[in-house]
């Protein structure tokens, strides 16, 4: 049963009023007339089910209409649409299954939620007649989500590379243009809002790989969980290699990335992975700087599509969620859903291949001891694993470093994740080399 058919207000809860869902109260609340107007009919929040009940509040409700009770919600028959905005994923899960068998259709920006337990959440739906509607879950304000679904359906997309996470993005501007180090750039980050008080999840690229298993299975088809993708974060980077990607020409970006390595062949495999890349300056990706958040697309119709915009915060997020909660009442979030592969599928469009074959290029960071022969010996591996070098640099010592360790670095041509991290490892066993190798990848 959809929301279409009278000029009725629709009936709408929220579930949990935190920063997101204070952004959407605010929208409902405040610019009824303007939603309104884009819904062909009232948007009426007639359910809030907070935590708290004493909590300070930055919006203003309606009378009556906060509970801490989230079953006087589902239990509501006249309230068919919730924004289910809490964290997490046992409880929320619970409460989305409940929210579903009681027939309401939901709006959520969980994307741990879904990429957890998506498949369960998505066939129930289905299984029920109701529809999730998800736009706010990845990228924010950016409706990548619908763009995918809808606007380039006609595509088959052969690439998705994203900037999915404004903390990683704003630590790694700040520690590039402002020389700020990591754990500075870190606390800068918390005290303008941008990182939690435990940024863990959004530093070692947990968050991105969530947002890319959902991109994935809408884009692909993919039946891959997240914490399967290969990822790397920035909680590990050095200004060093800042200063050695600008030398070269290039940023460094936490890209998430999912690309059919054969897109003329429906057989093709998916390569899957999230890491700090260095990305050329000059092109779109480099250039999104702070928080920001950004898509490149390519479909093998219209080609090369770019999406670039805030990735959270409260109003951002909350456009996203009432943009949802609007399509729903008019029914079309019922029909996109309906057009989703459900995750359940037994056999994906396209499976993630083995990461050790996913091709490209690479940043190779070694402290060598500055002596006759080292070259040789890291030349010598590379050649052996079939690994070209399209550039090197060695500077000089200065003179107060002392003659010890220097940095190399090199720059290899095209080969494999698995070739070059089998080279690494050879190197790192090497007497010459100190530390550890830092291995990035390079997207031109």
């Amino acid at each position: 049963m959809t929301l279409q058919g009278n000029d009725s207000p629709v009936k709408i809860g929220i579930v949990g009023l935190g920063t997101v869902g204070s952004g959407v109260a605010k929208l409902l609340v405040q610019e009824a007339e303007r939603v309104q107007r884009h819904a062909g009919r009232a948007l009426s929040l007639t359910r809030v089910i907070v935590r708290d009940l004493k909590k300070p509040r930055d919006c203003e409700l309606p009378k009556g209409v906060i509970s801490d009770d989230v079953s006087t919600l589902v239990g509501d028959k006249e309230v068919r649409l919730v924004a289910q905005l809490m964290g997490g994923t046992d409880a929320a899960r619970a409460v989305m299954i409940d929210l579903l068998k009681s027939g309401k259709d939901v709006v959520t920006a969980n994307k741990a939620l879904l990429a957890e337990h998506g498949a369960e959440l998505f066939d129930l739906a289905r299984e029920l007649g109701r529809c999730i509607a998800f736009e706010a879950s990845v990228a924010g304000g950016i409706p990548i989500i619908t763009n995918i679904c809808q606007c380039l359906s006609a595509n088959q997309i052969t690439s998705i590379r994203g900037i999915l996470n404004g903390t990683s993005n704003f630590i790694v501007s700040q520690m590039e243009e402002c020389g700020a180090d990591y754990s500075g750039a870190v606390k800068e980050a918390q005290l303008l809002g941008f990182a939690e008080a435990d940024p863990a999840m959004d530093v070692d690229g947990t968050d991105a790989a969530q947002k890319l298993a959902i991109l994935a299975h809408l884009a692909f088809g993919a039946h891959v969980h997240w914490a399967e993708i290969p990822r790397c974060g920035i909680d590990t980077l050095e200004t060093i290699d800042l200063h050695f990607a600008k030398e070269l020409g290039y940023r460094i970006k936490l890209l998430a990335v999912a690309q059919l390595s054969d897109s003329d062949q429906r057989t093709g495999g998916l390569d899957l992975h999230v890491s700090p890349t260095f990305v050329k300056i000059g092109t779109p990706l480099a250039e999104v700087r702070g928080a920001n958040n950004a898509v490149s697309v390519v479909g093998d119709a219209v080609g090369n599509v770019f999406y670039q915009g805030l990735g959270a915060g409260q109003m951002p997020t909350a456009s996203a969620v009432v943009a949802d909660l609007i399509d729903t009442a008019v029914g079309r979030a019922q029909r996109t859903f309906q057009t989703i592969q459900p995750w359940s599928r037994r056999e994906a469009l396209f499976q993630s291949r083995s990461p050790e074959l996913a091709p490209g290029r690479y940043y190779l960071r070694l402290t060598v001891d500055d002596h006759p022969g080292v070259l040789a010996e890291v030349t010598g591996i590379l050649g052996r694993n079939e690994i070209s070098i399209a550039s090197l640099i060695q500077h000089e010592p200065r003179s107060e470093d002392g003659p010890q360790t220097v940095p190399l670095v090199i720059m290899t041509h095209l080969s494999t994740e698995g070739d070059v991290a089998q080279a690494v490892a050879e190197m790192d066993q090497l007497d010459s080399v100190m530390q550890g190798t830092v291995k990035m990848r390079v997207l031109d």
